[in-house]
C-alpha cells in the first residue's frame, strides 16, 4: 500500500490530515483572501459581537477585524511552529544518533549536557532565553526550539543504543563502511519514523510554548500578532466579550488536536512492517475469502486438510504460501511435513485452526476438517473452544512462547482455565502431574520456576506440557527441537513418541531434519512451494524418494560411517510464491527437466507431484 492509502485506513489520523491541511492552506492562502488590514484599528466599531455586519467573527478591544487577526495570526504560529520543530528535530536527532551510536565517554559528556537542560523546567528555561535575548518572534522561536532538544535527543539516543548493536551494524562496520557512512545509511533510516512521530507531536507543543510566550508578551510584539498574542490581549475582557479569547483558543484547540491526530498516524504509515500488516491488531481469526465453498467430504482421518489454499495480500502482490494442500492424520499417527525454510510448513499448520495473522494473511480456497467439524470458516467461539482443548499446538521458539513475568506453573494453570473451571489447588496438581508427564526433575519445586531459570530442554517441555493440558486429540508441533542440541532432541523426541502410544494422539511434526521424520513419524509428506510433492510411508520415502526434490533432500544429510558419499547440495533458490512458474515449481533446480515439465498443472498420483519420477537406482547414494 502507498503512504496515503496506509494513512487513509486511520479514520482519526485522516480526519486530522484534513483538518490541518485546510488550516495550512488558508493560512497560505491568507495575502490573497479579501480581508480587512489586520493592524487597521477602529475604536467606534470595538468588540463588536460574532456575525457583525463586516465582521464575521467581531472585533476586538481596537476595532480590529477579528477573522482578519486570525488567519494572520494562524500563519504567523504555523511558521513558528513548524520552524521551531524542525530546529529541535534536527540538532536533537543529531545529539542522539551521536552519543548512542560512539557509547563510551563521548555518550557520557552529550547526556549528562543533556540531563544538564532537562533539570529544569522548560517553560522556565525558555522564558529565561527569551529574557537574555530580548522579547520577540524569532527569539521565542530560538527559546522553544532549544528546550526541546533534549526531548528529541533523549529518544533518539535510546533508539540508536538498541539499533548500534545489531548484526546488520555489525555487518557494515566490518565491510569497511566509515561510521558517518554507517550513521547515514544504516542507522538514520531506523530512526526517521521516531523522529517523525516525535516531531510531529512537538509541533503542537511549540503552537502552545509560543503562544505561551507571546501571551506573556514576549513572544510576537505589537502591532503584529500570533495566536497567543491575541490571547494576551483579550485576556481582560474575557468575562465582558468572550468572543476575543474563544476565537484564537479554539483555532489552537483545533490545530493542536488535528496535528497530533495526524502525527500518530504518519508514525504507523512511515514504518515498514505496517505495509506488511505486521502492525495492524490481527483479527481473532484468519480471513476466509473462498470463491466457493467445498463440498462436504468424508473425513479420512481425525483432522483432514482438502485443498488448502492460504494467502498473504501484501500491498499488489499475493503470496501463495500454501497452494492447495490435502492431508491427513489419524489417531495414534505421526505425519511428518518436511521441506526447506519457505515452503509452507508453518502456514499449513497455523491455517488449520485459523492462526494466520489476518492482515495479510487469507485463507482463499479448501477445508480444514476435524473429525465431522468444518474448521474454515467456522465461528470463532468455535475455533476459541477448540483450541487448546482439541487441537493443541508446540511452538518452535518456548522462549518467546511462554511470558517471562509468569511462573511456569501459572501458565500451565492459565491454560487449563481457559476451558474449564478449577480451583487453585486442583490446579498446581494437575500443573505438577503435567510436568512429571514430561520428565520434568523435580516439578514440585521447578512448578514456581520462570522461564529464563530454566534451560532450552526444560522449556520445551514446558511447551509439551501445555499443549497437554487438556488431554487434546491433535498436537501439531511446529520444529519444536531445531534449537535443542542434540541430546535433549532425543529426550524430547522419545518423549513425543510415548505420549502419542499412551494417549493415542495424532502428532502433525514439522521439520527439515530427515533423522527427527526417521525417528518419530509414521508418514510423511515433502512440500515445496506450498505444495505437497511426495507423500508415503517413511520408510517407503527413505528408501526409495520417486520425486527429485525429496531424492537431493536426502541426499544434502550427512552420514556417519558411510565411507566417502559426496554432500550433495540443491542449485538455485526455491521459487518466488508471487510469482509461481507453470508447470513444476522445481523445474529450475531439477537435473531431470524435460519440456512437458514446464506446462500446465501436474496433478499429485500415486502419492508423487512429478511426470518423471526417480526410481530406485537413479536416487543418489
Amino acid at each position: 500500500m502507498s503512504f496515503l492509502s496506509l494513512l487513509a485506513r486511520n479514520r482519526l489520523a485522516l480526519a486530522g490530515l484534513i483538518v490541518i491541511g485546510i488550516v495550512v492552506l488558508l493560512a497560505l492562502l491568507t495575502p490573497w483572501l479579501p480581508l480587512k488590514p489586520p493592524n487597521v484599528t477602529d475604536t467606534s466599531n470595538r468588540f463588536q459581537p460574532i456575525f457583525s455586519d463586516g465582521a464575521l467573527l467581531g472585533t476586538d478591544h481596537l476595532g480590529r477585524d477579528l477573522l482578519s487577526r486570525l488567519m494572520w495570526g494562524t500563519r504567523l504560529s504555523l511558521a513558528v511552529g513548524f520552524a521551531a520543530a524542525l530546529v529541535a528535530a534536527t540538532l536533537g536527532a543529531a545529539i542522539g544518533i551521536v552519543a548512542g551510536y560512539y557509547g563510551g565517554r563521548t555518550d557520557n559528556i552529550i547526556m549528562r549536557g543533556v540531563d544538564m537542560l532537562m533539570a529544569f523546567p522548560y517553560i522556565l528555561l525558555a522564558l529565561a532565553i527569551v529574557a537574555a535575548l530580548g522579547p520577540g518572534l524569532l527569539n521565542a522561536l530560538i527559546a522553544v526550539a532549544a528546550v526541546n532538544i533534549p526531548f528529541f535527543a533523549r529518544n533518539i539516543r535510546g533508539i540508536t543504543v538498541g539499533i548500534a548493536h545489531k548484526e546488520f551494524v555489525d555487518a557494515a562496520r566490518l565491510s569497511g563502511m566509515s561510521n558517518t557512512r554507517i550513521i547515514l545509511s544504516e542507522i538514520l533510516p531506523n530512526v526517521i519514523p521516531v523522529i517523525v512521530i516525535a516531531m510531529s507531536t512537538t509541533v503542537g507543543w511549540m503552537i502552545l510554548e509560543t503562544a505561551g510566550l507571546s501571551f506573556l508578551g514576549l513572544g510576537s510584539q505589537p502591532p503584529v500578532a500570533d495566536l497567543g498574542s491575541m490571547l494576551g490581549e483579550a485576556r481582560s475582557a474575557l468575562i465582558t466579550n468572550p468572543h476575543t479569547s474563544v476565537v484564537p483558543g479554539v483555532m489552537i484547540l483545533i490545530i493542536v488536536m488535528a496535528i497530533n491526530l495526524l502525527g500518530d498516524g504518519v508514525r504507523d504509515a512511515l514504518d515498514p512492517r505496517l505495509k506488511s500488516g505486521a502492525l495492524n491488531r490481527p483479527l481473532p481469526a484468519t480471513m476466509v475469502a473462498r470463491d466457493r465453498q467445498p463440498a462436504p467430504a468424508q473425513a479420512e482421518g481425525i483432522l483432514t486438510l482438502s485443498d488448502l489454499q492460504t494467502q498473504f495480500h501484501v500491498k499488489d502482490k499475493v503470496y501463495r504460501a500454501v497452494g492447495g494442500v490435502s492431508l491427513s492424520v489419524k489417531p495414534g499417527e505421526c505425519l511428518g511435513i518436511i521441506g526447506e525454510s519457505g515452503s509452507g510448513k508453518s502456514v499449513t499448520a497455523l491455517s488449520v485452526m485459523g492462526l494466520v495473522a489476518s492482515p495479510p494473511g487469507v485463507i482463499a480456497g479448501g477445508s480444514v476438517r476435524y473429525q465431522d467439524q468444518e474448521l474454515i470458516g467456522a465461528p470463532y467461539g468455535t475455533l476459541r473452544s477448540l483450541r487448546g482443548r482439541e487441537v493443541a499446538y508446540i511452538f518452535q521458539d518456548p522462549l518467546a512462547t511462554l511470558h517471562p513475568l509468569y511462573r511456569v506453573g501459572d501458565q500451565l494453570i492459565e491454560a487449563i482455565k481457559c476451558h474449564r473451571p478449577i480451583g487453585r489447588a486442583e490446579g498446581r496438581r494437575k500443573a505438577i502431574e503435567l510436568l512429571e508427564a514430561v520428565r520434568i526433575p523435580n516439578a514440585s519445586a521447578r512448578i514456581d520456576d520462570y522461564p529464563h531459570e530454566m534451560s532450552g530442554g526444560m522449556r520445551q517441555r514446558i511447551g509439551i506440557a501445555m499443549a497437554l493440558a487438556n488431554d487434546p486429540e491433535v498436537i501439531i508441533a511446529d520444529e519444536p527441537t531445531t534449537a535443542l542440541d542434540v541430546t535433549v532432541q532425543a529426550q524430547v523426541l522419545s518423549l513425543l513418541d510415548d505420549l502419542r502410544r499412551e494417549r493415542g494422539l495424532a502428532i502433525v511434526f514439522i521439520t527439515h531434519d530427515f533423522g527427527v521424520v526417521a525417528q518419530l513419524c509414521d508418514r510423511v509428506a515433502v512440500m515445496y512451494a506450498g505444495r505437497i510433492v511426495e507423500e508415503g510411508a517413511t520408510r517407503a520415502i527413505l528408501d526409495a524418494p520417486r520425486h527429485p526434490y525429496t531424492a537431493r533432500l536426502m541426499a544434502c544429510v550427512p552420514e556417519l560411517g558411510g565411507g566417502k558419499r559426496r554432500l550433495e547440495a540443491i542449485p538455485g533458490l526455491p521459487p518466488v510464491v508471487s510469482n509461481l512458474p507453470e508447470g513444476c515449481a522445481f523445474a529450475e533446480r531439477c537435473t531431470r527437466v524435460q519440456g512437458d515439465c514446464r506446462k500446465g498443472e501436474i496433478p499429485l498420483e500415486n502419492g508423487v507431484r512429478c511426470l518423471h519420477p526417480v526410481t530406485y537406482q537413479e536416487a543418489p547414494a
